[in-house]
């Protein structure tokens, strides 16, 4: 089952479907939309950047568009995908956005366990999806994306209760952090450095370092793994040279990114490439 809804006007997509919606991604790539996978009385499989991962009954799960995704097994799976045409407050509401709290990060993978009445409450949701996909009218739009707006809210209160967020109390340092990853996100194939950065946050590259600190990590570290975490990705997916990759990532020498590389993963681009020969 999938229905799909497009919106000419502003290029939006939504679609929702089964694990049929998925099929395409048995050899991994990086999705073409954001992606929510929610499990019902099964488990399902999956390889995100290499990694496999178990996603227990009655879950949720979100990716991004930057992660590489494989689909191994799964039945009884309601997914959404969407673009940003489609969802991505992005400027005034960031909590629910595509820079909110569920697709915050590039390594972070956020599962939600859903309790008895959360499961209800999922799947009444979702038999108003599929009642909205079939009322074809000048709100229809309108009404697609309230509905997801009201899916990511209730999957953000229950993300921040897992991770021990204070709905009431406004976590500034989160939002600091969150706010540096998008930037990071946006640039790190140029720009390398804590200076650049903080320039754009209107912070001194000090109270960056002190803030990310509390934070049990630092500015440059966010920096140096999104760039190696992609350096990673090209190594693993794509046939480009330990060169090309360099200059991919804002490295005019690649020995830059080696050295870099290989104090995060202790192994160099090379090596790396031939381990993964050998799995294979």
């Amino acid at each position: 089952m999938q229905e799909t809804f497009t919106e000419f006007t502003t290029n939006a997509i939504l679609k929702i479907g089964d694990q049929s919606l998925l099929e395409t991604y048995k050899e991994p790539r990086q999705p073409d939309l954001y992606t929510f996978i929610r499990t019902n009385d099964f488990k399902a499989e999956i390889v995100v950047d290499s990694i496999p991962y178990s996603i227990e009954p009655n879950s949720i799960l979100a990716l991004t568009t930057v992660q590489y995704f494989q689909f191994i097994e799964g039945e009884d799976l309601v997914v959404y995908q969407f673009n940003r045409e489609f969802y991505c407050i992005k400027d005034h509401d960031q909590e629910v956005s595509c820079a909110g709290l569920l697709f915050f990060g590039n390594v972070h993978i956020p599962v939600i366990d859903l309790s008895v009445d959360q499961q209800r409450k999922f799947k009444t949701l979702h038999e108003v999806f599929i009642d909205e996909f079939e009322t074809k009218d000048t709100i229809q739009a309108e009404m697609l994306r309230m509905l997801m707006a009201r899916f990511i809210i209730i999957s953000t209160r229950l993300l921040k209760a897992k991770e021990g967020f204070v709905e009431a109390t406004k976590n500034t340092k989160v939002d600091l952090l969150r706010a540096f990853n998008l930037l990071v996100e946006e640039h790190f194939k140029k720009e390398h450095s804590v200076s650049f950065y903080a320039d754009k946050l209107y912070k001194s590259p000090k109270t960056l370092s002190n803030t990310f600190a509390k934070l049990n990590t630092s500015p440059l570290h966010v920096i140096h793994e999104r760039v190696v975490l992609e350096a990673k990705r090209l190594l693993i997916y794509t046939d480009k040279t330990a060169k090309e990759i360099a200059y991919e990532v804002g490295f005019e020498d690649s020995s830059h990114l080696s050295r870099l590389f290989k104090k995060h993963t202790q192994l160099s681009p090379s090596d790396f490439k031939k381990q993964l020969k050998n799995f294979v």
